[in-house]
């Protein structure tokens, strides 16, 4: 609700796939087949897609980031605090007790090249080394291509797949008390409480 109301609130997702403050069990995010202590012989959840979630409910600002990506993690973080309204920033989180390495791929150099989609607004982007060239738009208002860039995991996007303008329900509240005071003035407390409206219970 607060990311379709547009709250100007920032939520920061740390994802490391497993319950590790409760001691591995298995999380929202795990994979199918993920043996931990709660799912002995393998997880039958299909994981949930953060991103995906967040874009179906109209949320104006969705971004995923990776922790040990220093410049990567201060830019989309930076990108998050400027947005007006409630911004979702997933990020990669590796747990060393629990499910160490499970963003490997991502962070090893070895891989990262490929495993990676690295999106920045107004460039260009490619989903297979021969495909076609896209031209990344974070404003699009159509959520459609943010929302299918979600549901990918190879290659892995991180960056800001959204960042669209639209009223914050704050400052709209506000702007509605303020029109309110306007007309009728301030409100007097002792006549509501003593009101027709009111009553007594009796013992």
């Amino acid at each position: 609700h607060a990311l379709r109301r547009n709250v100007n609130l920032k939520i920061l997702l740390f994802n490391n796939r497993i319950y590790g403050l409760t001691k591995g069990q298995y999380s929202p995010t795990s994979e199918t087949g993920k043996i931990t202590k709660s799912t002995p012989m393998g997880s039958l959840d299909e994981p949930f897609r953060p991103l995906s979630l967040a874009l179906g409910a109209e949320a104006t600002f969705v971004a995923r980031t990776i922790d040990s990506d220093r410049q990567h993690l201060q830019s989309v973080l930076r990108a998050a605090a400027e947005h007006q309204g409630t911004a979702l920033v997933e990020i990669y989180q590796n747990c060393n007790i629990f499910n160490d390495g499970a963003f490997d791929v991502l962070k090893d150099p070895a891989t990262r090249d490929t495993a990676l989609l690295r999106l920045e607004h107004g460039r260009p982007y490619r989903l297979t080394p021969d495909g076609e060239e896209i031209v990344h738009d974070v404003a699009d208002p159509d959520p459609t291509r943010a929302f299918a860039l979600s549901r990918l995991s190879e290659p892995t996007p991180i960056g800001v797949l959204r960042d669209v303008e639209r009223p914050v329900y704050d400052r709209q509240l506000n702007e509605q008390l303020d029109e309110a005071v306007r007309r009728q003035g301030e409100g007097d407390l002792t006549a509501l409480l003593g009101g027709e409206d009111s009553w007594t219970v009796a013992r």
